[in-house]
């Protein structure tokens, strides 16, 4: 990118001083290109409809395919939109807490770094649960205490080894564990096509719905789009090819779960209090045979394992791209010699390994509530930089006005204050405390780095704000 001026830079305000223009350093790493990307998305909100079983438990049949199908457009391709936008903007590690310092401020932004790494280390500590759901059937010891506790830390040292390792393979590996993931699905549905009756998808009972559990899955299954944002310093041409892996992310991303969902629920005999985690394998078993329960038990461990290595790869890079603006101590900037930040995968693993006791709705509902105040932040920074730098350059902007844009806004922000009200006491109180953690932290670690008993430092070479073209003279004035 272009080095920007020094007025531009001083208009930028206090999240860009001292930042020069030029590439980044980080160009003798292999980057991720387009196919690859597209499965990290696939990863990062989805990776396959292992998962999805409780929202019937929840409603019924009617009210989950609904769901699956509307709350896309209510949600993720909104969310999908706007990170689009914000993420060729501003492509560097870090992603979102960079939308938000520039909007609202440093203060702010941190906020939002605590509260997204904080939802997505809560929400990683769910893949071992619920890779052992899956295969507790096959192998029993797995179902509680001790073997399950020593299991889901030896997943953890294993899959946090593979990220240290580098995220191209963390790429390709997502790209294989996809696509096997989803062919047995495929393969369920096709064999369901005989045993089909329409009748069974209209089943619903309004009077017996979990409206909580019922969201929260929803939330949790369609949600993340914006954390690919956290790693657009990694990928290669990222003007073009984070739009398009989000594009076709979504297709993914729907199809992964409807299809199945109507395969599942259309030819075989509701059972609602059966429908929970793991019983998409007893369906595939009903629909087509053992095999098929196997083959989905299998795919469903290996995407829970290429979840939690995208989620990872996601967090670290956050608290990377954190670092590089001396948001955190620079330790967490620092890379090893395959291009990963060591600290930040090691951060992100105890984290992991401490919440991991929670159960599968305990962490959904948590990670949830974090997750909805971060998104309101990221909402309001949208709409604050449309307004604040109008002519910024947006490689990839959505065809709408400021008016536009607000409206954009609306739909996503309805089912955020709905969650959160939905929330328990318990879940309402524990995340409500991580949030009072992360206002006390932020000036904290300023004194720290006051007092200088921990090395702060901002990179140099990160890209700044440009005009909307190169030969344009206006400025970027509030």
């Amino acid at each position: 990118m272009n080095e920007p001026s020094s007025s531009s830079v001083a208009e930028y305000g206090p999240d860009y001083e001292g930042l020069e223009g030029g590439q980044p350093t980080v160009d003798s790493f292999r980057k991720v290109s387009l196919i690859p990307l597209v499965f990290l998305v696939f990863y990062e909100v989805s990776g396959g409809p292992f998962g999805i079983e409780d929202s019937v438990n929840a409603a019924g049949p009617l009210l989950a395919l609904i769901g699956f199908l509307v709350f896309p457009f209510i949600w993720s391709i909104p969310e999908a939109l706007v990170t689009a936008e914000m993420s060729t903007m501003f492509p560097e590690n870090g992603g979102y807490v960079v939308w938000v310092s520039t909007a609202l401020g440093p203060y702010w932004g941190f906020q939002q770094g605590w509260m997204k790494w904080l939802s997505g280390v809560i929400d990683n500590a769910l893949y071992p649960v619920l890779f052992l759901d899956y295969i507790k059937s096959a192998i029993p010891a797995l179902e509680g205490g001790y073997p399950r506790m020593l299991a889901v830390l030896v997943l953890t040292v294993l899959l946090t080894y593979m990220n240290y390792r580098g995220l191209a393979i963390v790429g390709w590996m997502a790209v294989f564990l996809g696509v096997f993931s989803l062919l047995p699905f495929a393969v369920m549905s096709f064999a369901a096509i005989p045993k089909l009756k329409p009748a069974r998808w209209l089943v619903v009972d309004l009077h017996n719905v979990n409206w909580s559990l019922y969201l929260n899955t929803l939330f949790w299954n369609l949600n993340y789009w914006d954390s690919i944002s956290t790693l657009a310093g990694e990928v290669k041409d990222p003007m073009k090819t984070l739009p398009k892996s989000l594009f076709y992310a979504v297709i993914v991303v729907i199809f992964g779960y409807f299809i199945p969902l109507l395969a599942g629920t259309g030819a075989t005999k509701l059972d609602r209090e059966r429908w929970t985690d793991g019983y998409l394998a007893d369906v595939a078993k009903m629909i087509a045979g053992v095999w098929l329960r196997w083959w989905i038990q299998g795919a469903a461990a290996l995407s829970n394992m290429g979840m939690f290595v995208t989620e990872m790869s996601s967090d670290s890079f956050q608290l990377l791209g954190m670092a590089e603006r001396g948001m955190l101590p620079e330790c967490f900037g620092r890379r090893s010699k395959y291009g990963t930040p060591l600290v930040g995968i090691l951060f992100s693993a105890s984290g992991v390994v401490l919440l991991s006791w929670l159960s599968f709705q305990e962490i959904i509902a948590a990670e949830n509530f974090l997750y909805c105040f971060g998104m309101l932040l990221e909402l309001v920074s949208f709409i604050r930089l449309r307004i604040k730098y109008p002519t910024a350059r947006r490689p990839y902007k959505i065809p709408v006005g400021t008016i536009g844009a607000v409206l954009l806004c609306v739909p996503p922000a309805v089912p955020i204050f709905v969650v959160l009200a939905l929330s328990s006491l318990k879940v309402a109180l524990i995340s409500l405390g991580a949030v009072i953690i992360g206002l006390v932290l932020q000036p904290g670690l300023k004194y720290i780095e006051r007092k200088r008993w921990v090395k702060f430092s901002v990179n140099s070479n990160l890209p700044g704000l440009e005009p909307a073209t190169n030969d344009s003279t206006e400025a970027l004035v509030d």
